[in-house]
């Protein structure tokens, strides 16, 4: 049983990213759905797929090597032991705007970048650069 989904789902794509495969296939929840499509809008993954049916659906994220990996480090913030919340005004850009941070809002989960100008706070899911 894993008991964090979302550093699994990101050790994953870091491991994969390491050995230079073309796709991770990972079992799917609707936060690692939401967190992927953010990674697809900004860049860092080439495509997101759901596969198979019923309680075995899978996530199939096609990762995205152009020059090199796009993604250099992916950190998890927020744990299940230590919650890590950020107001508006608090959350600061990654590697001077280079990276993106996505942070569980009311509004559902969003970039650093989009939360900023929704004048929105949350918790600080992980940061991607």
């Amino acid at each position: 049983m894993i008991t964090d989904p979302i550093s699994d789902m990101l050790t994953r794509l870091r491991n994969a990213i390491s050995v230079r495969r073309e796709f991770v296939e990972l079992p799917s929840s609707n936060v690692k759905y939401a967190i992927a499509k953010i990674l697809e809008r900004e860049g860092y993954l080439a495509s997101v797929e759901k596969t198979g049916e019923g309680i075995h659906t899978m996530l199939k994220l096609g990762l995205n090597y152009a020059n090199g990996p796009r993604i250099q480090s992916l950190r998890r913030v927020s744990k299940p032991g230590r919650r890590v919340y950020a107001k508006a005004d608090e959350l600061k850009p990654v590697m001077s705007g280079m990276g993106v941070s996505i942070v569980s809002t009311p509004n559902g989960l969003m970039t650093n970048r989009e939360a900023r100008a929704r004048r929105l706070g949350g918790e600080v899911i992980c940061e991607i650069s």
